[in-house]
């Protein structure tokens, strides 16, 4: 296909995924050595003295939400990153003057980070094979939860990156509201453990719907209405997904 839309969304996918596997050694790596710890102290070795958690062994349980983990902090970490550098570099501002829609831009840049976030999601599961069996309960859930959820925190990584004006600003979401955001989705536990009023808190984390989901379609256990989880994805993407396209058309921070 040559259609010169194809031609600049293929470029940019392309140097994003090249970007990352060039130096997999400190984009893929690590999040599976920092998963194989999670696997080794919380679910082997505390994992026995808490025993099971909702009828499954722990390890068994906590396996998704790590998987989930994996996916979202590498989705969102790879766009932010990449995007402020062109930004940085300046030669964003190369985008922006060419012939080519903003819709394009954003999704190259955000089917980057799905990329790596899948990349990672695969090889912290295959790291899980280690530890767990592991069997599908819903392939059509495991799959397209974990494929929105992708896409949903590459956009916010991008938007993130749009409004950062230093290398600072882009990792102060992930440091104050991505990661205890994720610790408090229920990765660890089951949100059915604590006192009514912490489970209304915790039902205002949307990434408690992600890993529960995702959960429900590996091991079939759910703490939340998949429904209400899949109609809070859409929603979150369509909102986060408009406010980049503004973001893009206005040239916030990209115009000097």
């Amino acid at each position: 296909m040559n259609h010169p839309y194809w031609v600049a969304f293929s470029s940019i996918l392309y140097k994003e995924v090249r970007r990352f596997t060039r130096i997999w050694m400190q984009t893929l790596l690590p999040p599976g050595i920092t998963m194989l710890l999670y696997f080794i102290i919380f679910g082997n070795l505390i994992g026995r003295r808490i025993g099971d958690m909702e009828g499954f062994n722990y390890m068994e349980f906590i396996v998704p939400g790590l998987i989930m983990m994996s996916v979202i902090t590498n989705s969102y970490g790879n766009v932010s990153s990449s995007f402020f550098s062109n930004k940085f570099q300046k030669s964003i501002e190369e985008l922006m003057v060419a012939p080519v829609p903003n819709w394009v831009i954003m999704m190259g840049f955000v089917l980057g980070g799905v990329a790596r976030g899948l990349a990672c999601g695969l090889i912290v599961t295959l790291l899980s094979l280690w530890f767990v069996e592991l069997q599908i309960h819903n392939i059509f859930v495991t799959v397209t939860v974990i494929l929105l959820t992708a896409i949903v925190f590459s956009t916010a990584g991008l938007i993130n990156a749009i409004y950062a004006t230093k290398f600072d600003d882009v990792t102060i979401v992930p440091t104050f509201i991505l990661t205890p955001l994720t610790y408090l989705g229920g990765v660890f536990y089951s949100v059915s453990l604590l006192p009514e009023v912490w489970q209304w808190v915790s039902k205002l984390n949307p990434i408690l719907y992600m890993v529960n989901t995702f959960r429900f379609g590996i091991i079939g256990y759910t703490d939340i209405p998949v429904l209400a989880a899949y109609g809070m994805l859409l929603v979150f993407m369509s909102l986060l997904m408009g406010w980049a396209l503004y973001l893009l058309h206005v040239g916030r921070g990209l115009r000097s």
